[in-house]
């Protein structure tokens, strides 16, 4: 199966990612959906809500986390993948592992999203190139993959050192053989990155939508959107973020972003909706002034 970004890329709008994480001990929902009958409800629940795509991950990168052995992430993931193609679902696969991208890719996976960028598993980016389907390179300065605690220095700003990181990132890709049109880019909020520095990111957005690569935005119940609640004194667990996860998604989707990765679904499926609707009203009265001032 080859694939094109411009495959999965929703005319009109910004895809919806849903989260499905197959794992014991993920932040928000570990625990859940172990079961393959569990993660395939889940999914199609998912789906129902309004996702456009089910991210498939085995593997915690939560703070803390403790990496799990290869083969436990591919027995996860694997099956839930392969039943979810079988019934037509959209899927991309939440690995660093090579090996376990390279089963998902044979189990039909339409996408690939490796948040170590291709850096954790020196096969990652032969594999992706192989798979020939789209790829998302995410941003994380990590002393160690698969534990995203901690805070790293960015050398220039953490905006400049994002760019200049996905950059090269994406130059690693496409010399391994990945095509250029399979290619998206996160700037990894949450990832290695205080408060202030995912503010940041979000603050120039607009800098990375207007770049070569379509954008993947995954700010869902980070932290330091439930500090916005604990500022105000409120319950601050990572459910409690789904309502600023939403605005986060809809700014993202109005400034352009190609997609949103999201726990829960049907609030952000109704911001993207919104967003939709209100650029192309936005872009139908730019083209109706432009044409009044052409006469």
């Amino acid at each position: 199966m080859s694939l094109r970004v411009s495959d999965l890329t929703v005319p009109g709008r910004c895809l919806v990612m849903g989260i499905l994480n197959v794992t014991e001990d993920s932040f928000s929902d570990g625990g859940r959906y172990l079961d393959v009958d569990k993660a395939l409800e889940h999914a199609r629940g998912l789906v129902a809500a309004g996702a456009d795509m089910i991210d498939v991950g085995g593997e915690s990168t939560r703070p803390g986390a403790t990496r799990v052995d290869a083969e436990v992430e591919r027995q996860r993931v694997v099956p839930v993948i392969r039943a979810l193609a079988r019934e037509g679902i959209v899927t991309s696969v939440d690995t660093m592992r090579a090996a376990t991208a390279e089963a998902a890719a044979g189990a039909g996976v339409c996408m690939i999203n490796d948040v170590s960028g291709g850096l954790a598993d020196e096969r990652m980016l032969p594999v992706m190139a192989q798979a020939d389907i789209p790829v998302c390179l995410m941003h994380w300065k990590a002393v160690r993959f698969g534990d995203a605690a901690g805070q790293a220095q960015h050398e220039g700003g953490v905006v400049a050192d994002v760019r200049a990181t996905l950059n090269r990132l994406v130059e690693r890709a496409v010399n391994a053989g990945v095509d250029t049109g399979n290619i998206v880019l996160d700037p990894g909020l949450g990832f290695a990155k205080s408060a202030e520095d995912n503010w940041a990111l979000l603050g120039a957005l607009p800098e990375f939508i207007a770049g070569e690569f379509p954008l993947l935005v995954g700010a869902s119940r980070k932290r330091f959107l439930t500090a916005v609640r604990a500022e105000r004194g409120l319950s601050a667990t990572p459910v409690d973020a789904d309502p600023a996860t939403a605005a986060v998604t809809a700014i993202s989707a109005q400034l352009g972003a190609w997609g949103v990765r999201v726990h829960e679904v049907g609030v952000s499926r109704d911001a993207v909706d919104v967003a939709a609707k209100w650029r192309a009203a936005a872009l139908d009265e730019i083209a109706q002034s432009e044409g009044e001032d052409g006469r």
